[in-house]
């Protein structure tokens, strides 16, 4: 009898042991609602096949996410591109500095209407919204430059970080104003004309392709260099998970997933290339 409740016991223990070995390991990727949040969506299924549970977690303010991965609060996050990245670990000790592991899409700037329907009513002293954090703000000012709105100075590129008190020439006397990245759209009753980064205008219902009166080029530089990553700490860029999360994304899936969803509306395009 005791023979027969202790080989009981060693089944049990093994089956429980078993279990353990065969749940999931979780990967816990914070990102911003659309689209971000809705393209991991569509890998759910695909990492559960290669052994991973996949928690999305929705932020709506950017300075969060970087310091909640560093902090092992998340895993990954999915937010942000290069130029961001890079200032986030320029202001930050070694320890916190994270790394970009895997391009996915680019979302270009666009300046969207606000009072004013188009920039053939743009008046002197006419007010502009832009973000305010350091990387997008040399990007919304470029985009104003490239809209032969303002001149910045010689040279000026996407690694350069300038404010609106580094514009050169601003013929119209543009009262730009510098606001959090997602408080832009609210903010269209009260201002001309506002520049809006791809994902909150998705978000606030418009198109980039359609109502956006000037739009980043896709293609070129731009495209590259605005791409959006997921983004580990630097002792997780060669890990398991990542290479998981790089075989899901990079497939036709995805690819088309991004290329046909409705409500991204033609802002949102896929940079990589489908995995062999």
């Amino acid at each position: 009898m005791k023979k027969l409740i202790a080989l009981a016991l060693v089944l049990v223990l093994s089956l429980t042991l078993a279990s353990a070995l065969a749940e999931n390991k979780k990967i816990v990727i914070g990102a911003t609602p659309s689209p971000h949040v809705i393209i991991l969506e569509q890998i759910v299924d695909d990492l559960k096949a290669l052994g991973y549970d996949l928690e999305i977690r929705t932020f709506t303010e950017y300075p969060i996410p970087n310091p909640a991965t560093a902090a092992k609060e998340l895993d990954a996050n999915y937010f942000q591109h290069l130029p961001y990245l890079n200032a986030y670990n320029a202001a930050v000790p070694e320890a916190e500095q994270l790394a970009a592991v895997i391009p996915v899409h680019y979302e270009p700037y666009g300046l969207y209407a606000g009072t004013k329907a188009s920039l053939d009513q743009l008046a002197d002293g006419d007010s502009i919204a832009i973000t305010n954090d350091p990387s997008n703000e040399t990007r919304a000012l470029l985009l104003l430059q490239d809209a032969g709105l303002i001149t910045l100075p010689e040279g000026t590129n996407a690694d350069s970080t300038l404010t609106v008190l580094d514009i050169v020439s601003n013929p119209k006397n543009l009262d730009i104003k510098e606001l959090n990245a997602e408080l832009i759209p609210s903010a269209l009753g009260d201002v001309a004309f506002a520049v809006i980064n791809g994902n909150f205008a998705i978000s606030a219902g418009l198109s980039p392709a359609e109502d956006a009166l000037f739009l980043e080029p896709a293609d070129g530089e731009t495209g590259i260099t605005y791409t959006n990553y997921i983004v580990v700490r630097t002792e997780d860029a060669e890990a398991d998970f990542v290479a998981a999360l790089r075989k899901v994304l990079y497939t036709q899936k995805v690819k088309d997933f991004i290329l046909n969803y409705e409500d991204f509306k033609g802002g949102v395009i896929p940079t990589f290339e489908i995995a062999e």
